[in-house]
């Protein structure tokens, strides 16, 4: 990077769309599961065109310091060069209505087994 600060584009499912936003930092926090992201990123722009994608996600996270996107939900994490244009999206068509259901990341311990 030429100012010496990395640019990360995450892309996350939310309510079944789609998001992709920029951050300059990206951690796996505190929370267990969860992953923790920092410092949001919004193209300036000196355009008079307003992109409404973009627009919403900055509406979706005005005020916003850090929030944490649960780990199952991550779909990418890439360090860019620079930042993009943020938006949400609808899944691709014939990608499927289904979700997992989130479950947990160690399976539990098989309790009624003696002999241990």
């Amino acid at each position: 990077m030429a100012d010496g600060k990395s640019v990360y584009k995450i892309v996350f499912l939310n309510q079944g769309e789609v998001f992709e936003v920029y951050a300059r930092q990206v951690t796996q926090g505190s929370l267990f599961g969860f992953v923790e992201v920092e410092e949001l990123v919004f193209g300036e722009r000196s355009q008079v065109v307003v992109d409404p994608t973009e627009e919403r996600v900055k509406n979706e996270f005005r005020g916003v310091k850090r929030f944490h996107v649960p780990l199952h939900a991550v779909v990418r994490i890439d360090e860019v060069e620079r930042e993009g244009v943020a938006r949400v999206t609808a899944p691709r068509e014939g990608a499927g209505t289904v979700a997992a259901f989130p479950g947990p990341l160690y399976p539990p311990r098989d309790l009624g087994k003696t002999g241990r």
